[in-house]
């Protein structure tokens, strides 16, 4: 009998700009978490006070808990001063406690220039030293960051992304699996090459699922291998977070969109996958 259980949440800016819109349609699909990456048009990390206090008061009226912090902290040049990041994250922390969260999405840097002309694993070094100085930060405050693989950081295969955990071993660093960012490098059969690698670190999970030719599709209808990624879920008895980042209607650099009814049908596939492969749906943990 698995000991597994699994919490959906959701990206809300992919269903409208507006928060209580968000709010609303979280609601409706029955989903109680958000992840807050932008609300009314400004990305977390640039939200004020004010706005901070708003997202509370709205998510506490609606019954929706903040899950994670969706923060743009290291997309961003390998080369800028790092001091930067430290304090943007140090902002982040601030807002993910006023908001009751610990959990914050991060990333490993962009080198210079792109991918078929940058020897990405030169930046291996660099791309640790700079995490291990937000992991320092992370230790110190108490909350965990989310090291999410993305296309056009260093951390987009699935060799450098085991690359990067296995040198920041920390309980306060999570590895944050998404696997259509896995697809979109060109990584195919990613759970059964993957997972082996990774499981040991991986701490939380976004639902996207894409084909190998570029095309995002809900979860299960790409070459993500979605199905067989819950299975492995589901056999090492996890507890966390499925957070759906669809992306069906623009996928971005820096963001996505569905929509209120490309929300719904992510919903829907994932909760089939969920049924086909015995993961079980909690509403909290």
């Amino acid at each position: 009998m698995t000991t597994a259980s699994f919490m959906i949440g959701a990206f809300g800016d992919e269903i409208a700009d507006d928060l209580e819109t968000q709010l609303q349609v979280l609601n409706e699909l029955k989903i109680p978490c958000l992840e807050l990456r932008a609300a009314w048009g400004v990305n977390v990390l640039n939200l004020s006070d004010e706005q901070v206090a708003r997202v509370r008061a709205l998510c506490e009226e609606h019954g929706v808990t903040v899950s994670a912090l969706g923060s743009p902290i290291g997309k961003s040049p390998i080369e800028a001063p790092i001091e930067t990041e430290v304090k943007n994250l140090q902002r982040v922390i601030e807002i993910g406690r006023q908001l009751g969260t610990a959990n914050i999405r991060i990333f490993s840097f962009h080198p210079p220039g792109d991918s078929a002309t940058v020897d990405y694993d030169s930046y291996l070094d660099s791309a640790i030293d700079r995490i291990g100085r937000l992991v320092a930060v992370a230790e110190e405050e108490d909350v965990t960051l989310l090291l999410e693989n993305e296309k056009g950081i260093v951390g987009d295969t699935l060799d450098r992304c085991v690359k990067l955990v296995e040198a920041l071993e920390s309980e306060h660093l999570v590895f944050l699996w998404d696997p259509a960012n896995f697809v979109q490098v060109g990584e195919a059969r990613l759970t059964k090459r993957g997972w082996p690698l990774l499981r040991d670190r991986v701490g939380y999970v976004h639902i996207k699922d894409c084909t190998l030719d570029g095309t995002v599709k809900a979860a299960g209808e790409g070459d993500g291998q979605v199905p067989e990624l819950l299975t492995e879920l589901v056999r090492c008895g996890y507890k966390g977070m499925l957070a759906l980042e669809p992306h069906l209607a623009m996928a971005g650099h820096s963001s996505g969109f569905s929509g209120p009814d490309g929300m719904a049908y992510a919903v829907e596939t994932l909760r089939m996958v969920m049924r086909d492969v015995g993961a079980e749906e909690v509403s909290g943990f």
